[in-house]
């Protein structure tokens, strides 16, 4: 009994040896192949950042090899387990919108009327956020801009990919329209608040509601560096900040080919643009162009490709992408000049940053109001950490003021 107490040990130590050797190992070797360029400020923290990330998801794999679920599941439980922020000044409550969970914040301080509301989104590519992602932002923007808010619990693919997880979001923002005034709202004072593909999902709900009679306008909607299109992905930004940490180029496409299909394919040639058949770059290409793009974000480099041969059986795993729901740059005009008044945000050193200049190209060119903040050190997901002492970028606070200010003065 004591040799094989003894042999039990041994094989807990080794796995835990081969176990921390392979997380050590595989955060070194992916630390080596990341580009932080010079412009970042900080590039410990974002080295910091990335490094708990990429523990998290070797953590998820792990979970998914030895069939304890999912690894989007995984990384969904992760996020669970953060501390929820406690405010005084607040009452936070779980609800039910139309039986999609959601987390509302009222400021407890006495208002004079109807104040406003901000629907926020979480992030998390469709696939792994949650409530407790969007904490901490939802606590400052309740108290700062004495705001109802509310964050929506969408369902996540793979088991429910698009677009359910941005219908669920679609129809909690109908809920809260209709239903406003029993939440202290005022209905024509809602605004849609998204970062990362929540800035993509908050796009597409306003794009939704735009065109429906029965519900009050919205007041505003913010998008924090959103994805917007899945056509062209050899723009200026996807060449130039494909390994700048967090998202990388093929990490990105990854994620947004398991939000819309549910399945893991291989990106190589998506990421060469073979997807796109000669009919459907001829149409977006009014749109989708580097040529919108002013050249001072062509300064570090940029190389005109010709599209991959073209793949019938890559369209057809993902010819959903043109969705405008999926992609919200390709809405007709008709629909994007009835958007309402817009603040946008892009960072220098983010594979989606022009994305975020077409996409404002298109709002200027319809008649939108548009407040864009461009941060020129930034990289994605500059803000996403606000709140959390030990991962909060050391300047997201002074950016984040820029929102809190569009906000209070809609």
């Amino acid at each position: 009994m004591a040799f094989l107490a003894t042999l039990g040990m041994l094989v807990l130590y080794a796995s835990l040896f081969i176990l921390v050797f392979g997380v050590s190992w595989a955060i070194y070797y992916d630390q080596t192949r990341i580009h932080i360029p010079p412009g970042i400020q900080h590039p410990g923290k974002v080295r910091l950042c990335h490094s708990v990330l990429q523990f998290l998801g070797l953590g998820a794999v792990a979970c998914e090899k030895l069939g304890i679920c999912h690894r989007y599941k995984a990384l969904v439980t992760f996020y669970r387990a953060i501390p929820l922020k406690k405010s005084s000044a607040l009452i936070i409550k779980n609800l039910l919108f139309e039986d999609i969970p959601v987390r509302v914040y009222w400021p407890k301080a006495a208002s004079s009327g109807n104040r406003k509301g901000v629907v926020v989104i979480s992030g998390g590519a469709g696939l792994f956020g949650n409530i407790n992602m969007c904490d901490p932002r939802c606590c400052h923007i309740a108290e700062a801009t004495d705001s109802v808010v509310v964050c929506i619990e969408f369902r996540l693919a793979p088991d429910h990919p698009f677009p359910i997880p941005v219908m669920d979001c679609c129809t909690a923002t109908i809920h809260f329209l209709k239903n406003a005034e029993e939440y202290g709202v005022d209905p024509n004072r809602i605004v849609v608040f998204g970062e990362s593909s929540g800035g993509t999902f908050a796009a597409a709900v306003c794009q939704h509601l735009a065109t429906k009679k029965d519900l009050p306008k919205l007041r505003g909607q913010v998008l924090i560096y959103p994805f917007f299109q899945a056509i062209d992905f050899n723009l200026p930004s996807y060449q130039q900040s494909h390994s700048v940490p967090i998202l990388f180029k093929k990490r990105a496409l990854i994620f947004g080919m398991m939000y819309l299909t549910g399945k893991r394919i291989n990106v190589e040639g998506i990421m060469k643009n073979a997807h796109v058949p000669k009919h459907l770059w001829a149409k977006y290409r009014k749109w989708i162009n580097p040529d919108y793009i002013p050249e001072e974000f062509k300064g570090r480099g940029y190389v005109p490709m010709e599209p991959a041969p073209f793949s019938q059986e890559l369209y057809e795993i993902c010819k959903e992408c043109i969705n405008p729901m999926f992609s919200p740059l390709l809405a007709e005009d008709d629909i994007i000049r009835q958007l309402p008044k817009t603040f946008l945000l892009t960072c220098e050193y983010d594979v989606v940053r022009d994305d975020g200049l077409l996409y404002k190209k298109r709002l200027e060119d319809n008649g939108v109001p548009v407040t864009w903040y461009h941060i020129k050190e930034g990289f994605h997901g500059i803000i996403h950490n606000y709140g959390n002492w030990i991962m909060e970028y050391p300047t997201a606070r002074s950016h984040y003021q820029h929102v809190i200010h569009f906000l209070n003065n809609l």
